[in-house]
């Protein structure tokens, strides 16, 4: 079964998505209609900057940027929190003509170098890392310190030192092509990160479906709350919003901060937010004592993605948050959002789905490609303007996972008669014991709905007899305690025997990647064996 592309949302008030035509002209439309509108919240003294300024501290890095010696299309990298300086030397990058490869501030000095050797950057503009992280350190390549002053009178300034010397290296990057705007990593949840390029193309036809399906306008506000070099904070939290004519506060701590959320909310005045299911969690963990809620403005939505979210802990977040929390499915091969639940106006809800697609067509094909009927399992394939042409400098990877158009996800999935997606994990994860085929996410979230676990990750153990078997580390909730024998009994009454876990480890904290995702790549090294 195939469900083709939405068409753009349309409602009563006549709606459009803003007309984004690339990264360098995102703020065109706000700048000429709405210049002295919040555009960010910045800093510990929460100063506002408004599209103008934004607009003016751009095009001061792209002045600067365009003298440095750069050619136009040649790679940049860009490393620092979700911080003014990230935003600003991310469009005026883009407006020097320059394709930007924004990366992981907290990754270890050698995996940094690493990427940006192998990618070719010339140099990196450095931002300024989070509260209390150790300073961005990119000892490979150039390194172009860049600050912004802003006041509380609204004035702001911008210094980016280009001092040191460019150093061209052959790599990734002399694959890229005209019209390219960004390379995002992949999160490397179950492998190696990949280098992903992306188009202007791509980015303007993701930015307007994420506005359409959230129908996002300059009466929005909200809180970064994912990492921006990353495609769920960029896309989503970032450039939809500032595309829109809406405003975004970014953390004084350049990070989410559970401690200061719900302060940040008031001081947007946000009407959405974004997040991955563990800080979902953990918003919803702390509620009790810190959701302000007369403090608060009304939520519009709530949205998750990164990973399904228990059903139950999506009630309790509506309850909590008295909003409807939207459940999208995305990657970063298709420019992040692919399929989205729609808000409640302009649709029906279906807890346990990850919605109908947003821009882009969806099949769920069996294994010689063939779309599947309504309800039966399958690889989910996206094909579309936002689905990227490939991986760099990994021409057989590429040639495996895109073809004809269709972008072949290795997520599995079915879709329903009315084309909503609902997930059931990733053929990459798939356990075989003895020839039964077990999907760690759906006994992962049985084990999530087992009183006093707060979080789970099944991974497979060798067996001499069965190939694999399954196993689980459980994470339980503060304060409360849950003897082995609870779980597995939860467990027999909601699984078939051959899922239910056969080793149980007790683990203070499960690893995550920077993005919030379960590392599975940790998890089986350190409890697969």
């Amino acid at each position: 079964m195939a469900v083709p592309a939405a068409a753009p949302v349309r409602d009563s008030d006549g709606y459009r998505p803003p007309e984004v035509t690339g990264l360098a002209g995102l703020l065109d439309r706000p700048v000429r209609e709405r210049p002295y509108a919040r555009a960010l919240i910045v800093g510990p003294d929460r100063v506002h900057l408004s599209y103008r300024a934004l607009d003016a501290l751009a095009d001061a890095v792209a002045a600067r940027l365009g003298v440095s010696g750069l050619r136009r299309g040649e790679a940049i990298g860009l490393i620092g929190a979700n911080t003014a300086e990230f935003v600003v030397a991310l469009l005026g990058a883009a407006r020097a003509g320059l394709v930007v490869a924004p990366l992981d501030p907290a990754l270890p000095a050698r995996e940094l170098s690493a990427r940006l050797e192998a990618l070719g950057v010339s140099a990196a503009m450095i931002g300024p890392p989070a509260v209390d992280a150790p300073p961005v350190v990119a000892p490979w390549v150039p390194a172009w310190p860049l600050r912004v002053h802003a006041s509380r009178a609204g004035t702001a300034s911008v210094v980016l030192d280009t001092s040191a010397p460019l150093r061209r290296v052959r790599g990734a990057a002399r694959e890229l092509l005209p019209g390219d705007a960004l390379v995002l990593y992949t999160a490397g949840t179950t492998g190696p990160a990949r280098t992903v390029p992306l188009s202007n193309a791509n980015v303007a036809a993701s930015v307007r479906a994420i506005c359409a399906t959230y129908a996002l306008g300059p009466g929005d506000a909200t809180v970064a709350v994912m990492p921006l070099f990353h495609g769920h904070g960029l896309f989503t939290a970032l450039l939809a919003s500032l595309a829109g004519g809406g405003c975004v506060l970014l953390p004084a701590r350049g990070r989410f901060c559970a401690r200061t959320f719900w302060d940040d909310m008031r001081v947007a005045c946000a009407t959405w937010f974004t997040a991955v299911p563990a800080v979902h969690e953990i918003l919803l963990e702390r509620a009790e004592l810190e959701h302000p809620v007369p403090q608060v403005p009304p939520l519009r939505f709530v949205r998750g993605c990164g990973a399904p979210l228990n059903p139950a802990t999506q009630r309790a977040l509506e309850r909590v948050f008295g909003a409807p929390l939207l459940s999208a499915y995305g990657m970063t091969e298709s420019t992040h959002q692919a399929t989205s639940e729609p808000l409640p106006e302009h649709g029906v809800l279906d807890q346990g789905s990850v919605g109908g697609p947003t821009g882009v067509e969806v099949r769920v094909a069996d294994r010689t490609g063939r779309p599947c009927p309504a309800g039966v399992q399958g690889e989910v394939w996206l094909r579309g303007p936002t689905v990227a042409r490939g991986y760099l400098a990994e021409p057989a990877r590429t040639a495996r996972r895109f073809a004809d158009g269709w972008l072949r996800t290795s997520d599995l999935g079915t879709l329903d008669a009315g084309g909503f997606l609902s997930l059931a994990g990733r053929l990459d994860n798939i356990i075989d014991r003895g020839g039964e085929k077990i999907s760690p996410e759906h006994v992962e979230d049985v084990l999530a709905g087992c009183p006093g676990v707060a979080e789970a990750a099944v991974f497979a153990f060798p067996d001499a007899v069965y190939g694999q078997r399954v196993g689980a580390a459980v994470a339980v909730r503060e304060g409360e305690t849950v003897a082995p024998e609870e779980i597995l009994r939860h467990c027999r009454d909601r699984l078939a025997a051959f899922e239910v876990p056969e080793r149980l480890e007790f683990v203070a904290a499960l690893p995550h990647t920077a993005q919030g995702g379960l590392d599975r790549s940790a998890v089986d090294a350190r409890y697969g064996r």
